[in-house]
């Protein structure tokens, strides 16, 4: 099932609040606890610093949530951020938000911006980041009430691609306020032209009452006192009309739901106007407005008691030009002390939509898999729960430094940089960084030198290693940075962004070793892609398992799979599926495949598969039919270092994959390896699942 929805609109007016209580009516009816979230609110635009849409669903379903967990950021907060160029931060602290509710209802309904900045693109582009970050199925909401039917079809497909981009999946599109003439060829164009993707879609004609502001709003928005017709506020009112000119000329012009605007002192048009409302030959009006600083004078004060069951009549202290362009500028919403407007919504929006379709579209959507954005901000978000200290050998590299920066800033966990601290101190300075929070060791400088030589001596002197030679390998900063490891001094350590992998992993073969029960080091990449996260082992260690290396290896990266949320299904992959092949390299697959189903019996595991048939369901369908990990595989386990290596970098590259890894498995401290190609949000992204090993190795998760 799944557990949220994002509505986005794609331009300013389009029926936001409409459509998030024709979604949520349904949602609540099926559902025991149903969440409302907006990532981004608008405060500034509503009376009082309170969110409109934000009142409506909290007020009239009785979310029983504090206002201030329904949502992150002000706008003028996400622009800020945006501006510093703190993308990260805001989605970061969008997501803590989120997962909060999340974790304690069935379904969060998230809605978007309102469009009701200067930069419609700028609102756009965060709707799309946000809803991808969240891993949101979505549902798009297009305006139709100013545009032709090519305007509504290229604005729905431009929105569709920029969604589908990003790896989001589009569950529906809704088009509302539709022109009655123009509703079913907008549908027909939509379903043509979008070639029946997403399926569902549906066109809401213009409904002019909920355009409408109520007498309430009025008395709002004006800051108005109330003189007769209390329980009439939720009256609509249609266009206003001043009126100034004399009675036989003004009553002609009434209508019905007209808003009377006339200064107090116009005894005859206030007369007139209740004498029009009380006649059957003239039209209902919805209420008046009287301007001036003047009060009521008695006169006017006797006529108007006992009147209370008539018209709405309110008094402002502007004068009549000022009250007209303050109600030309009130923003209309559905508000909960507007019942006639909710009720006519929710029949508006259930007459011209599928509700059974779309519910069990929403409902029946499985995310089977972790947004990449969702896994890496949980990884600095856990990272951050126990706090480890991480030691970076590579302190004088530019992108170590960077990437130590933002996870300093982000408070995930504490840094030791090795090397020499003069040219270290002189490259932070030049980048203009800021690394006050970070350990620098000089290694031949450090008080800790001589002990380490001293140990590294007696760990390896049954190997012929001399005093000298000891002296000199632990200058070298991956084996001293290995020694703080294993003295724990630091938690764990992370190298290779200058190093080869043969040099960042030998010192923790050497002295750290693996741990009881493995007999072999080994590595996974976690691959990120737009809209899922697998992992792949071995593509860094191990050239040529045999059959019992190769089954401790789908074990372990089960395990790690598990510690970073990705539910382990593990394909053991050859070059062919099921019983279809022969052959020495099928045999050692099949023969690992037993051996783990033997020594882990509640894995679920697949193998011997090829890897179309453990990535998709069609393929499995043909080939595998009964098995329960083909097409939904996550965790692959390649028969050989050559296949795996060349299959991660080839995914990497042609799929725009974030590659983190190779994280490494089976060893007694937690030490990986960079790429050398690596980049900054790599390095921080290694990092944190150093620091989350080391919490599981010590038993903090």
């Amino acid at each position: 099932m799944s557990k949220n929805l994002y509505i986005t609109a794609l331009e300013p007016k389009s029926g936001l609040s409409l459509i998030a209580l024709g979604v949520m009516e349904f949602l609540v009816r099926n559902l025991v606890k149903v969440a409302f979230f907006r990532p981004i609110v608008n405060v500034r635009r509503y009376k009082d610093g309170v969110d409109e849409i934000l009142h409506l669903i909290k007020a009239h379903y009785n979310l029983d949530i504090p206002c201030d967990q329904l949502y992150a950021y002000t706008f003028e907060e996400a622009r800020s951020l945006v501006s510093d160029k703190k993308n990260d931060r805001l989605l970061e602290g969008i997501l803590d938000k989120y997962k909060a509710l999340e974790n304690e209802y069935d379904f969060v309904l998230c809605l978007g911006t309102d469009y009701e900045s200067e930069s419609a693109a700028f609102e756009f582009d965060l709707n799309v980041e946000i809803a991808n970050t969240l891993g949101c199925p979505v549902l798009l909401l297009a305006n139709a009430h100013e545009g032709s039917v090519e305007g509504v079809v290229k604005s729905c497909r431009f929105a569709m691609e920029a969604f589908e981009d990003k790896g989001c999946n589009i569950l529906s599109i809704i088009v509302n306020r539709a022109p009655a003439q123009l509703q079913q060829r907008i549908l027909q164009s939509l379903k043509e032209q979008l070639q029946g993707k997403p399926e569902l879609i549906y066109v809401i004609p213009y409904e002019e009452m909920l355009d409408r502001p109520t007498m309430g709003e009025i008395v709002k928005a004006l800051d108005a006192k109330v003189i007769c017709g209390r329980e009439q506020l939720n009256r609509t009112v249609s266009r206003f009309v001043i009126a100034a000119m004399n009675l036989r000329n003004y009553l002609p012009r009434l209508a019905n739901d007209n808003l009377i605007i006339t200064p107090i002192d116009r005894l005859d048009i206030i007369l007139g106007t209740l004498a029009a409302y009380r006649s059957s030959n003239l039209p209902n009006i919805g209420g008046i407005v009287l301007t001036s600083y003047m009060q009521p004078d008695d006169l006017l004060r006797s006529l108007l008691q006992g009147m209370e069951d008539l018209v709405p009549i309110i008094k402002v202290e502007e004068d009549t030009f000022t009250t007209a362009t303050k109600i030309k500028a009130i923003h209309h919403c559905i508000t909960p002390e507007a019942p006639l407007k909710i009720a006519a919504g929710l029949g508006l929006f259930e007459s011209h939509v599928d509700t059974t379709e779309l519910r069990n579209k929403i409902i029946g959507y499985s995310l089977l898999f972790t947004s990449p954005k969702m896994f890496e901000f949980s990884l600095i978000k856990r990272a951050r729960e126990h706090k480890q200290t991480i030691v970076l050998p590579e302190g004088e590299e530019e992108r170590i430094l960077r990437a130590a920066e933002i996870l300093l800033a982000r408070d995930a966990v504490k840094i030791v940089l090795l090397g020499r601290k003069q040219v270290i101190k002189k490259k932070i300075l030049t980048l203009g960084l800021n690394l006050a929070g970070a350990a620098i060791i000089e290694p031949t400088e450090s008080k800790m030198f001589e002990d380490y030589v001293a140990t590294y001596f007696e760990l390896r002197k049954h190997k012929g290693i001399t005093p000298d030679n000891a002296r000199d390998v632990m200058s070298g900063v991956n084996h001293f940075g290995t020694m703080m490891v294993y003295k724990n001094h630091a938690d764990g350590m992370v190298s290779g962004s200058v190093h080869s992998t043969l040099n960042t992993v030998r010192p923790s073969l050497e002295f750290v070793k693996t741990k009881p029960g493995s007999t072999i080091m080994s590595s996974i990449f976690l691959m990120c892609l737009e809209d899922r996260v697998l992992a792949y082992g071995d593509c860094a260690v191990n050239p040529r398992p045999t059959s019992e290396q190769l089954a401790e290896i789908a074990i372990e990266s089960s395990k790690t799979a598990s510690l970073f949320g990705i539910k382990p299904m593990v394909a053991m992959l050859s070059y062919s599926s099921g019983t279809s092949g022969i052959g020495e390299e099928v045999e050692k697959v099949k023969k690992a495949t037993e051996i783990v189903k033997r020594l882990a019996p509640e894995l679920l595991i697949e193998g011997p598969i090829q890897y179309d048939a453990a990535v998709d369901a069609t393929v499995a369908k043909a080939k595998m039919p009964n098995s329960k990990v083909a097409g939904k595989a996550t965790v692959f386990i390649f028969p050989d270092l050559n296949t795996g290596n060349n299959t991660y970098k080839a995914v990497q590259r042609s799929a725009k994959a974030v590659a983190i890894g190779p994280i490494m498995q089976g060893l007694n401290k937690p030490v990986n390896d960079l790429s050398r190609g690596c980049l900054v949000p790599d390095i921080v992204n290694t990092v944190a699942i150093t620091a989350i090993q080391a919490q599981a190795q010590k038993g903090l998760i």
